[in-house]
């Protein structure tokens, strides 16, 4: 990585963060929304309907006690897909298109919403939804960043609301059953975990090269697709799919899957409600270009209990997943299988006083029966936000090439200002949080 290239990307992250005071955002009191009694179907909005948001969309489509009366994108042409979509499951003309998602929020008769969005804009909808008396399903990472991600979590403690993020894992059986297995000591006493991450830029929206400013099409509002991000030329590199891989908007592979692998690694070490308390680690990240998030990468964290984890995209010694290594033996488990070493360790059932971790009836119905119960979800807000802490603190310690020092108690980084203020980052006027 070109000096040069690196010193622009560190620059341009305090500048964004000059103003963030920590916990700016003042919580008022709103009329909350009532929650929904157990044979009551539950309302909701979709907020954000391209890609991933489509795919949820249709999770909640297919559930009998949920029905979809709004959808909201600032893509005229998402939003005409989805509207037809969701009619044509329901065989009427009900669901409501909305091009603002204030205007959905203000809604008293929506119950949750689904929030599938950039990154840049996780927090800002995030806690207006909370606000508003909304329970949410919002995807990960929680937030674009650190700061934010603690004003998420404030806010719907504060305003009482149900959150699920969408780290799926956790309500697949195998993620599950070899996070039990790490609990209950059947590989003794963990000393390191290895998470392996994707590397690269993958081309999802077909789009690599095309960055000159161009006018955006009629169908997008582009002004308002950047929202709180820095003003910048529409092009096509920029936005749909894409985005994940500037700065600005996402964070790379690292951000885009900290929330599934380092999730897991939290839930088998009983981590979800603290962080690291050092990172170190280096990427390599373009000299030119649009795309400035790292395409290889490694980390390595280190938490109070002397426990290390190493994070790693594009290095073969890393395996994809994520694998506990113990005194007594070691468990990996990624999307296709787990995987132990030895049988003994996952042949023994678990007992009537061993750990049992919930049995999840499926991501999205975990969420709407979480809703009428009022219980906690598998993955909360304050779950998801301690899993992409990891991800914030260790960008960082990249892109600083130093070793970070952090208070996962106070979130503070320790004598490091520049560090700390990249924590956060001003909004675009007039985006406020």
């Amino acid at each position: 990585m070109k000096k040069m290239n690196r010193r622009t990307l560190i620059r341009r992250s305090v500048a964004a963060a000059a103003g963030f005071t920590g916990l700016p955002f003042i919580f008022k009191s709103v009329a909350r929304a009532a929650s929904p009694s157990a044979g009551n179907r539950i309302t909701v909005g979709c907020i954000g309907i391209g890609w991933q948001g489509g795919g949820n969309m249709d999770s909640f489509l297919n559930e009998n006690d949920a029905q979809v009366v709004a959808v909201c994108d600032v893509d005229a042409n998402h939003l005409r897909d989805a509207k037809r979509k969701v009619d044509s499951t329901y065989g009427n003309q009900d669901c409501k298109a909305y091009g603002d998602f204030r205007d959905l929020l203000a809604r008293p008769d929506i119950d949750a919403v689904c929030l599938s969005l950039p990154d840049h804009w996780h927090g800002l909808i995030g806690v207006a939804a909370a606000k508003a008396g909304k329970d949410i399903f919002g995807e990960k990472p929680l937030t674009h960043n650190l700061r934010e991600g603690r004003l998420l979590c404030d806010a719907v403690k504060y305003y009482g609301r149900i959150w699920q993020t969408g780290s799926w894992q956790r309500s697949v059986s195998h993620f599950r059953q070899a996070c039990e297995l790490v609990r209950n000591g059947r590989i003794g006493k963990i000393h390191t975990v290895e998470v392996g991450l994707p590397s690269g830029h993958a081309d999802f929206g077909g789009t690599r090269g095309q960055e000159t400013a161009c006018p955006p099409p009629p169908e997008l509002d582009y002004d308002f697709w950047l929202g709180p991000a820095p003003l910048a030329p529409y092009c096509p590199a920029r936005v749909h799919k894409n985005w994940r891989w500037v700065l600005d908007y996402g964070g790379g592979q690292l951000m885009d899957w900290v929330g599934h692998h380092v999730d897991i690694a939290h839930w088998g070490l009983d981590l979800d409600h603290t962080g690291p308390v050092e990172i170190e680690g280096r990427g390599d990240y373009p000299a030119e270009g649009l795309w400035n998030t790292a395409t290889r990468y490694r980390l390595n964290a280190v938490y109070e209990n002397g426990i290390q984890m190493v994070i790693a995209g594009g290095h073969n010694d890393i395996q994809d997943g994520t694998k506990w290594i113990g005194s007594d033996g070691w468990i990996h488990v990624n999307r296709q299988r787990m995987v132990t070493s030895s049988d003994a360790i996952r042949n023994e059932p678990l007992g009537a006083g061993d750990i049992h971790l919930l049995h999840s009836p499926g991501h999205t119905r975990n969420f709407l029966d979480c809703v009428k119960s009022r219980r906690q979800t598998l993955t909360p807000c304050e779950t998801a936000h301690r899993s992409a802490t990891v991800g914030h603190l260790g960008q960082i310690a990249m892109l600083l090439e130093r070793k970070i020092k952090f208070n996962p108690a106070t979130e503070q980084i320790f004598n490091d200002p520049v560090a700390e203020k990249m924590l956060g980052r001003t909004m675009r006027s007039p985006w406020l949080l």
